[in-house]
């Protein structure tokens, strides 16, 4: 969002959080407040759904296997099971999107006439969008039996949008960009073709940029976008791998095991070991994502003895994270074959990083061990 004195306001719309940050002139951010919300898990397993044609039948189009993880096996699943979805598409009265629209709906006016729109990136995220045609693939909905009218317009990444409505307490300031957190960290990391950017937040998404081409993974990643700049810009791809559960793994630690009272303790906990005493821990949560898609997948903590103490858990809570991370880069490089490797002109490996959990320096020294 645009000011008129040089002033541009962020919505970091999270999975766990909402934070909203001011920033000046020369993208010094000038004032922020961030507020948490519960997440709610009324099921396990709630959102499973076996297809015919296989796990792999839309990446063509999509780049995407199916999973729950993307919008598609959510809205199909409220379409056959939700009697007031079912109605309101009967009769005209629905319409669908990720946050991102929900969030620009809201503030262009809601049911006066809010704009249904969302970006390139986080359409790439429903499994529905074309990713060379860049808009929704006629085949998939078809198949899905999803009607393209409740479907938002698809826009770049960097254009004026609309302009935000009479009741909020910044009226007629322009919306002028939307991306998709992952997305707009690679933008903000600066990263070239051939570069990789991890972000550490509640999962991990770690991206390569490929440039102005696609390339299909044979190695358990996402073909997806990096970002289009503009209505007319070049679109810019990439690979990605998707961890479900990073930072997610210390809020456990705090708020199920009570190991810890705050998130930032973590570091100062597994520092007093050296090791992690043979412990080993998979957050599977809610199963394993890249590169192993495994929704039957459930989280594990083993080598625990008598000598184990919470000091080992935490540190092996951290090390989770870096070895996922390590997972999806092994698959970048045998993706990247060929076409070029993670390595700079001087033979170096250079992972950008970015996210909350980057702050604790403790993590960062075993993701580069781990490396």
């Amino acid at each position: 969002m645009a000011g008129e004195k040089g002033f541009i306001g962020s919505i970091d719309q999270g999975t766990t959080s909402t934070r909203f940050i001011i920033y000046d002139h020369d993208a010094r951010a000038v004032a922020s407040h961030q507020v948490e919300f519960t997440q709610f898990y009324p099921e396990a397993g709630r959102l499973e759904k076996e297809l015919s044609g296989g796990r792999s039948h839309f990446v063509e189009s999509c780049g995407l296997p199916i999973s729950t993880y993307f919008s598609a096996m959510k809205l199909l699943w409220l379409m056959e099971n939700v009697d007031a979805v079912k109605d309101a598409i009967k009769k005209g009265d629905a319409i669908f999107g990720t946050i991102d629209t929900w969030l620009i709906w809201n503030m262009t006016g809601g049911v006066n006439g809010g704009l249904h729109v969302t970006d390139v990136t986080n359409a790439s995220r429903t499994m529905l969008m074309n990713l060379k045609t860049l808009s929704w693939d006629e085949d998939t909905l078809k198949t899905l039996a999803i009607p393209a009218e409740i479907l938002p317009k698809i826009v770049s990444n960097s254009e004026v949008i609309g302009e935000i409505c009479k009741g909020w307490p910044i009226p007629g300031i322009k919306i002028a960009g939307c991306l998709g957190d992952q997305h707009a960290a690679m933008l903000g990391q600066a990263c070239k073709k051939g570069e990789a950017k991890s972000t550490y937040g509640t999962g991990a998404f770690i991206l390569l940029n490929t440039g102005e081409v696609p390339i299909k993974s044979g190695h358990g990643l996402l073909t997806t976008l990096s970002y289009k700049l503009g209505p007319q810009a070049q679109t810019n791809y990439a690979l990605e791998g998707s961890i479900a559960i990073a930072g997610a793994a210390v809020q456990w630690l705090r708020d199920s095991l009570g190991i810890i009272k705050s998130a930032s303790e973590i570091e100062d906990l597994a520092a007093m070991v050296e090791s992690t005493g043979g412990v080993y821990f998979v957050p599977a949560f809610n199963g394993l994502f890249a590169p192993w898609w495994r929704e039957d997948a459930r989280g594990v903590c083993i080598g625990i003895t008598r000598f184990t103490n919470k000091s080992h858990i935490a540190r092996a809570v951290l090390e989770s994270m870096c070895f996922q991370v390590k997972d999806v880069l092994d698959s970048m490089n045998k993706d990247a074959g060929e076409k070029g490797s993670l390595n700079n002109e001087k033979g170096e490996f250079l992972l950008r990083v970015d996210g909350g959990a980057t702050a604790n320096n403790l993590l960062m020294q075993i993701q580069v061990m781990i490396i």
